[in-house]
């Protein structure tokens, strides 16, 4: 669906065409009588008499081609609940193929500071699709007009709203692209497009990345005839900032098959989203690049394909990382922490950064635990951990902070390795899989470790996703930066 947006500064006028006003939380309207004839004022108020006005919105048929929309405007709202409200506008357009809206920013309490922003910003993430591979595709066009003299969005504001809509739709569209397309070379050369952007991008190839001792996360693509790669994007918003980088660190396992420990077949074709950890990394350094945010980051992802094949590792295998420790692969389906070690060890060597937060769909564990819900959350630094938390609460891109225990971290140890993938006393698979990656962070620098399992894709809709990929993370950790680090 294609969405134009136009603002007029001139004072709001009656129209002819569909109306969107703006009331209090008991939809009284005696404030709209000079924004509509009074036939449709006294139409629309005795309907109202006898209506459920625990509604956020109505939308009435005042003729074959006129509708006024009235969208409840609660005493108490945070941005997300007005961002809530524009995608449940959006449940009732999406099935028009062509309309045009007048929206009446006059009609709103002066107190809600860029209303229409946020209202229109929760509209177009809902809006979002994945149709590029049907056949015939429909096309729907919404045009929306501003009229009014308040909540004309600030250009900065637009600017900030279109770079996460961008670097959000971005993650989506990576996460669901069928994997026969987005293999890891396929994958590289999207992110080289990011160059355009201001991005530094460095590809490390296969070659490359035995020199650096990257065995880990090499063994879990031997059995794919597709390369693996690794890849930083760096963006220096703040060239006068000499503090270290922020860093972002994403799995990025294109298809995931298990390899040798063979995944069942039911449900093996969601295993094109195992690459989501990597997707929200990417999307959120566009989105900085995007606004020029005023900071310094770098995101890493490895992409690597999980096959098996006569050359693929098997379970018994044992590789060295390139931090020096040796890991025993008990099972090849827990691949995602083989990928990350490296990644995680070489962006603390090679950037120094302030934190390191790494995203990954890590365990089904998590699911069991935390559902649709909450993205789990472990980390080595309570300051961090604590950020992450609130600004989820904040954004509505929750988490939960589970626990990291030297009890925890016993159960990985191997009788012949420094450690072993899998935890085979059973229970706390989520855990067991963030004591793992922590044994990769060895100089003490702040890290916290999100498992979005159960977050990078829904088979339903809910708030601000329209069902399918939800690039969960990057408003999250946008709004990490903006409100602490920027």
């Amino acid at each position: 669906m294609s969405i134009q947006i136009k603002y007029e500064n001139s004072g709001s006028k009656k129209s002819s065409g569909n109306l969107v006003l703006f009331t209090d939380e008991k939809f009284n309207i005696s404030n709209l009588k000079k924004h509509i004839p009074s036939s449709e004022f006294f139409y629309i108020n005795d309907l109202l008499k006898n209506s459920d006005l625990k509604k956020n919105l109505f939308i009435f048929e005042v003729s074959s081609k006129k509708k006024i929309v009235l969208v409840s405007i609660k005493n108490s709202l945070e941005t997300s609940d007005i961002e809530n409200l524009g995608a449940e506008f959006y449940g009732h357009l999406k099935h028009e193929k062509k309309s045009e809206y007048f929206f009446n920013s006059d009609t709103i309490n002066s107190k809600y500071e860029n209303f229409i922003g946020y209202f229109l910003h929760g509209l177009k993430l809902k809006s979002y699709e994945f149709n590029l591979y049907k056949s015939k595709k429909e096309k729907k066009l919404i045009l929306i007009n501003v009229v009014g003299r308040k909540n004309k969005a600030t250009i900065q504001n637009e600017l900030r709203f279109r770079a996460i809509e961008e670097g959000t739709f971005f993650a989506r569209d990576l996460v669901s692209e069928p994997p026969n397309v987005l293999n890891p070379k396929e994958y590289v050369n999207r992110l080289l497009k990011l160059r355009k952007l201001g991005i530094k991008v460095t590809v490390y190839n296969e070659s490359q990345m035995k020199k650096l001792g990257m065995h880990s996360l090499l063994g879990v693509g031997r059995g794919s005839i597709n390369e693996s790669f690794l890849v930083t994007l760096e963006w220096n918003g703040n060239k006068k900032d000499k503090k270290a980088p922020l860093s972002f660190v994403g799995k990025g396992v294109c298809f995931d098959t298990g390899g040798i420990s063979l995944k069942p077949a039911k449900f093996m074709e969601e295993m094109k989203y195992d690459m989501a950890g990597s997707a929200v990394v990417a999307g959120l350094i566009q989105a900085l690049a995007t606004r020029k945010a005023k900071i310094n980051a770098v995101g890493v992802v490895g992409l690597v394909e999980n096959m098996p094949g006569g050359n693929a590792q098997r379970p018994g295998d044992i590789v060295k990382a390139y931090n020096g420790k040796t890991i025993e692969v008990l099972n090849t389906d827990a691949e995602g922490r083989l990928v990350l070690a490296d990644a995680l060890s070489f962006t603390e060597a090679k950037f120094k950064p302030r934190f390191m937060i790494d995203l990954a769909t890590l365990t089904g564990a998590i699911i069991m635990a935390l559902g649709e819900e909450y993205a789990g959350l472990f980390s080595n630094n309570d300051d961090l951990s604590n950020k992450i938390f609130k600004i989820g609460e904040k954004v509505k891109e929750k988490v939960w902070r589970l626990p990291l225990h030297d009890n925890y971290d016993k159960l990985i140890n191997s009788t012949i390795a420094d450690m072993q993938n899998i935890n085979y006393s059973g229970g706390a698979g989520s855990i067991t899989a963030a004591q793992f990656l922590q044994r990769f962070v060895t100089s003490k620098t702040p890290w916290a470790h999100l498992d979005i399992a159960g977050m990078a894709f829904s088979k339903k809709a809910a708030n601000l996703n329209p069902g399918g990929a939800t690039g969960f993370g990057v408003r999250l950790l946008n709004q990490l930066i903006e409100e602490h680090y920027e």
